[in-house]
């Protein structure tokens, strides 16, 4: 790695535990000469905000903290390439954001190439300018992350790309003339309108429907432009943070995701009887 200069973060880190911040990040550049090794050190402890912590060991700091040492250290070496493994997995949702725009502002200034290895949505969106899907090894499709994941057309892909409803379907009616088609949700008797795909009559694929596409109504709606609208009973309301992930039974189990104030505008109860709203174009088909 060293010899080819390039720079790795490890995804559990490897830090040296009985070093400093600042000795970790000068693990890699030890060789050069002392005013050059410090001058290459002051820079990119100021870059990623730790170098009030320069002499403190990795016990002694915190998760987000530690991950900004790794990549101090990766990038201190100047590499032409830089290989990171989940780099940010197990940090809160502020730290990260952070670390994210400090990444994205160093690179700007570099502009070396960076092969980022993640499970995440959102860090996809921020860091990526091409997307590769990998599954067993294989590149499954690619392009920008817009291309890949808005419109996803392998199951894993929607998954990650926060399609939290995937049901199998049959095709069992096409209408060319609005381009849509309807399709049966497994062995159930619900039906979805969906865009229309190149699929005859008694195809099976899969929809995938994101939880935040839903709407939820206590009553009845009338005089929709959405042309799904669902009998069903709400399982379960569960807060997280300041979203609500709700569980309705509609002959399929759904997961729809809401705000505080809409879960208590409706006041919702287990065991009541609620309808589901969803866009024809909410439904996105993949092959099976």
């Amino acid at each position: 790695m060293r010899a080819r200069r390039i720079g790795y973060v490890f995804q559990d880190l490897a830090l040296f535990p009985h070093l400093s911040v600042e000795r970790n990040v000068q693990y890699g550049i030890s060789r050069l000469d002392a005013s050059e090794r410090r001058a290459r050190t002051d820079a990119v402890l100021e870059s990623f905000r730790i170098a009030h912590m320069r002499g403190r060991k990795p016990g002694e700091i915190s998760g987000g903290e530690r991950q900004r040492v790794a990549l101090a250290r990766a990038l201190v070496t100047d590499p032409r390439l830089l290989l990171l493994d989940e780099p940010l997995a197990g940090l809160d949702a502020p730290t990260k954001s952070k670390i994210v725009d400090d990444l994205r502002a160093w690179n700007s200034a570099h502009r070396i190439p960076i092969l980022y290895v993640t499970h995440d949505r959102e860090e996809v969106f921020a860091l990526g300018e091409r997307v590769l899907a990998l599954e067993k090894g294989r590149i499954i499709t690619q392009g920008t992350p817009h291309e890949v994941m808005t419109a996803p057309r392998q199951e894993l892909v929607a998954q990650l790309a926060g399609f939290e409803n995937i049901f199998d379907a049959t095709v069992i009616a096409t209408h060319e003339d609005r381009g849509t088609m309807t399709c049966r949700l497994g062995d159930s008797d619900v039906e979805l309108e969906t865009p229309m795909v190149r699929a005859e009559i008694g195809t099976t694929l899969r929809v995938g429907v994101r939880a935040g596409d839903i709407l939820l109504a206590t009553i009845k709606p009338q005089g929709l432009s959405a042309r799904n609208l669902l009998p069903g009973m709400l399982v379960s309301a569960e807060q997280r943070d300041v979203r609500v992930i709700a569980k309705v039974d509609c002959g399929v189990e759904m997961e729809v995701h809401l705000t505080l104030a809409a879960r208590d505008s409706l006041d919702l109860k287990r065991g009541a009887e609620i309808w589901l709203v969803l866009k024809t174009h909410s439904c996105h088909l993949m092959a099976k």
